[in-house]
């Protein structure tokens, strides 16, 4: 059974799962879908499109699924996805897609910390910390379990590696390779994520692998070759892989 405050409102085309708790001025719009056992807490707002899953908590302020800060938008009828097991804090925004996608993804268990936004066409992954006021700018794609601190600007179209960490403050608009600490004014390579890889359970074998890698790659003066060499040298190791082909895909190159 679902508890709503009588201070809500939910429309009545609105789909709902059982055992959510809808607070006070919350406002669920029409073409929406929530899961089971979700908590909205005071003046949260889901706006059409939202597909929310389970078990997520949305924090005063938060409002899912807005219209899309892109002048191509012409209404077309698109999503807003968030999966499960989510806290979504204070004010957060998170936008629904445009036709170049049809869809914002949020995965599971992630932390979006209070006034962070999440523009049209993002795909966040699971496992993610997103710190306060951090933007992200259309179709940016944020690997598993990365963790960016506060008050970062990230620009439309990046690709953001798993398990990076990416220093408080950071502006960029080159993608951020997996497994790395990326800081400093420009941002830059600052080494290995090597606690937060130990913390996900790591081997000081494989973190050594990674690391020796990224020094392979970069001291090499040309990418392509520095990722061939990785490759013969560390033949089936996927964590290698994964580097690399994160590279070679990337469309608007990686920081150095």
């Amino acid at each position: 059974m679902n508890q709503i405050s009588p201070m809500a409102y939910v429309h009545p085309e609105a789909k709902m799962g059982d055992n959510n708790i809808i607070g006070p001025y919350c406002f669920i719009d029409k073409n929406t879908v929530i899961g089971n056992n979700n908590k909205l807490y005071n003046s949260v707002t889901i706006h059409t499109g939202a597909r929310i899953g389970d078990g997520n908590e949305f924090f005063p302020g938060a409002s899912i699924s807005t219209k899309p800060q892109d002048l191509k938008y012409k209404d077309e009828d698109t999503i807003c996805e968030i999966g499960n097991n989510n806290s979504i804090r204070e004010n957060v925004t998170i936008s629904r897609g445009t036709a170049s996608k049809d869809k914002t993804v949020v995965g599971n268990n992630n932390l979006l910390m209070e006034s962070m936004h999440i523009a049209h066409d993002c795909e966040i992954g699971s496992g993610c910390i997103i710190g306060n006021a951090t933007k992200f700018g259309g179709e940016v794609i944020v690997h598993d379990n990365a963790i960016i601190s506060s008050t970062v600007l990230c620009h439309q179209f990046c690709n953001i590696g798993s398990y990076v960490m990416i220093q408080g403050g950071c502006r960029f608009s080159q993608d951020i390779p997996p497994f790395i600490i990326a800081g400093k004014e420009p941002t830059r390579y600052c080494g290995i994520n090597i606690v937060g890889l130990r913390r996900r359970g790591f081997c000081n074998e494989i973190i050594e692998t990674i690391h020796d890698t990224y020094r392979t790659i970069y001291a090499n003066g040309i990418i392509k070759d520095g990722i061939q060499e990785a490759r013969a040298k560390y033949p089936g190791v996927k964590e290698v892989e994964y580097i690399c082909s994160f590279i070679e895909n990337s469309k608007r190159g990686i920081i150095r």
